[in-house]
């Protein structure tokens, strides 16, 4: 039986093996995520064997999505993501704890209540060139701890924070603030994630473009000589 919500579709594809697809990253995906596996998890009487995570194609969204998403299948309190930049507002580091992803903090931690097995159960995270921001995020900070094996081909690469700033005439500008790093302090900007195993699949619908393809994009800081190179501080 296929679940299927806004940006969350999922299914038992056979008995032991739950796959669970995010489009993109809203409001809500962190807790139709859950609501996803929990049903999944009924429906197939028991934990599970193996886990897949399908963000292809899926051009991200909100942070603290990125941040629920990751911390569903993190042990509590594991980095997901940092941000660097020149403002010191501009440096954040999140961590999987709900003050990070869920409105109003612990008392809506809407993965508190997910089976054990989810921190453990071995996971795929299949990932291709349509896979952006947010996506980006979690893929990396599962690769990057170990959780989870990456398939697929190259992310997009957008790995920058925008600010939006109001002038006083009433427009605004927007400006990059910041870039995103993974827990490994790796800058997903222009470079994207690369899978552990490249497997080419046909469904990209991205035509294969990449940040970095894009004229005037931001370049990577560790592309850059004379960027610092960005170091992930301790985590919390």
């Amino acid at each position: 039986e296929e679940i299927k919500t806004v940006s969350v579709k999922g299914k038992v594809v056979e008995p032991g093996y739950g796959w669970i697809r995010l489009t993109q990253f809203q409001e809500r995906t962190g807790e139709d995520l859950a609501k996803a596996i929990k049903a999944l998890h009924t429906e197939n009487n028991g934990p599970f064997k193996g886990f897949v995570l399908d963000l292809r194609n899926d051009p991200g969204g909100l942070l603290n999505g990125a941040v629920g998403v990751a911390a569903a299948f993190l042990p509590k309190g594991e980095l997901v993501v940092y941000t660097e930049g020149r403002a010191p507002d501009s440096k954040m580091q999140l961590t999987a704890i709900p003050e990070n992803y869920a409105r109003g903090g612990a008392a809506n931690d809407y993965i508190r209540d997910l089976p054990e097995d989810l921190k453990t159960v071995p996971m795929a995270v299949l990932i291709n060139s349509g896979s952006a921001s947010a996506s980006e995020i979690v893929a990396g900070a599962l690769q990057d701890h170990k959780r989870a094996t990456l398939l697929g081909t190259q992310s997009f690469g957008k790995g920058s924070v925008q600010t939006i700033m109001p002038m006083n005439n009433g427009a605004a500008i927007k400006l990059t603030t910041a870039r995103y790093f993974t827990p490994k302090g790796r800058s997903i900007q222009a470079k994207g994630i690369v899978p552990d195993y490249i497997v080419e699949d046909g469904t990209d619908q991205s035509g294969n473009i990449h940040e970095a393809d894009l004229t005037r994009h931001l370049s990577n800081p560790k592309d850059d000589t004379t960027a610092e190179t960005a170091k992930p501080a301790a985590s919390n």
